[in-house]
């Protein structure tokens, strides 16, 4: 048996891992092994233990490297603790392969630690392009990873042309896209129980009927090379929002440099403006997340949600400064500055448009079992890189 290692660091790292673990646990030829750290046990950001808990995913290992405070020094102290952590949660476990995803800080904590400890790193979602300390990241654990599980070919061929081995670069999509997949069907005509909803997932603002009214969704994050003007660009997106009036649910930001500035913004325009149209929740499940995409009238904001799932289902999106930049888009999507007279106007052309036609830009939804099943076979893995030019 092959001991297959996931790591998990968010909310967000959950559902672009979820369906991998639920393929590594049922293959014959493979065992999972799981850690969670970071933001991922914590419930401020939503705490990932109890979604494995509903799924049936076992928690080998935790990780509490997150170290409190929305500055870049904080960022770098968590990465640099989480990387002295997973050693000793590695050589405990003695995984075959450790699976990584993505771009964020703490993902370079486990594929630094496997790499030095001569344990073969699987990386997803390498290769594309974007903005802020994201883009540094990804590239950098493409360069330490061994095998590499990108979104779509442009990403695959970029990844090869950074001189990783064609042979272990494999195109399967977006493990995101497996559950969209899975629930596309009756995603847009699911009705929701609005006072259910509330009661569940708490949050604080006004209530509205979700079936009954059409209504905003809102996903704004810090842009940690832009700390210091955070609260600038969620001030321009709340006043863009102000104008409208219009039933709106936001998300609070996620655990990165610069959240602090983000949260001070939305909390003095509620003191200020006490807007009957806004509700707000902390953290919400995936699967109640990709619901409300279906059905809001538009996505605003700078997350990857928009690029991805939102291309999938066909979810109008105004994505909102540099975090996104260059990032391959679908038609659905429409970019604006952090000016509040052009993201309203945007908004206003989604608006007016309404759903667009689905589009598979980052897979076909079945990455998951397609990534376990390589994961059984690949044999003689190498670790000593080499260039492949």
């Amino acid at each position: 048996m092959r001991r297959i290692l996931v790591f998990t660091g968010s909310r967000a790292n959950y559902s672009s891992t979820r369906s991998i673990m639920l393929a590594v646990k049922e293959h014959p030829l493979l065992e999972l092994a799981t850690v969670v750290s970071g933001a991922a046990i914590l419930d401020r950001y939503g705490n990932v233990e109890k979604l494995m808990e509903q799924d049936e995913l076992p928690v080998n290992a935790r990780s509490h490297s997150l170290v409190e405070g929305a500055e870049p020094i904080n960022m770098a102290k968590s990465a640099g603790l989480g990387m002295i952590d997973l050693a000793t949660i590695f050589d405990n476990l003695r995984p075959n392969i450790v699976v990584v995803v993505g771009d964020r800080f703490d993902v370079l904590a486990p594929a630094i630690a496997a790499a030095l400890m001569n344990i073969p790193v699987a990386h997803t979602m390498g290769g594309e392009v974007s903005g802020t300390i994201d883009e540094s990241i990804r590239h950098a654990i493409t360069k330490i990873a061994h095998i590499h599980f990108p979104a779509n070919e442009d990403a695959r061929n970029r990844i090869v042309r950074l001189g990783e081995d064609p042979s272990l670069v494999f195109n399967f999509g977006c493990p995101r896209m497996d559950l969209v997949r899975e629930k596309l069907d009756v995603l847009k005509t699911v009705r929701i129980n609005y006072s259910e909803f509330y009661d569940k997932y708490k949050g604080v603002g006004s209530e509205f009927d979700l079936d009954v009214n059409d209504f905003l969704l809102v996903s704004q994050h810090p842009v940690t090379t832009e700390y210091g003007s955070n609260r600038q660009a969620i001030e321009e997106t709340l006043y863009a929002l102000l104008e409208l009036q219009m039933p709106t649910i936001m998300l609070w930001p996620n655990a990165d440099a610069g959240t602090d500035e983000v949260s001070k913004g939305i909390r003095s325009f509620r003191e200020k403006y006490n807007p009957s149209w806004l509700r707000l929740f902390t953290n919400l499940p995936f699967e109640a997340y990709l619901t409300l995409m279906a059905k809001t009238k538009c996505l605003i904001g700078n997350s990857s949600s928009g690029v991805r799932e939102g291309s999938f289902i066909g979810t109008p999106v105004v994505d909102i400064g540099s975090r996104q930049s260059s990032r391959m888009k679908g038609k659905n999507l429409m970019e604006a500055p952090s000016d509040r007279k052009m993201i309203l106007d945007a908004i206003s052309k989604q608006l007016a448009h309404g759903s667009y036609e689905p589009a598979s830009l980052y897979g076909e939804g079945d990455a998951g079992k397609r990534i376990a099943s390589k994961l059984a076979k690949i044999q003689s893995l190498n670790i000593q890189k080499k260039i492949s030019y």
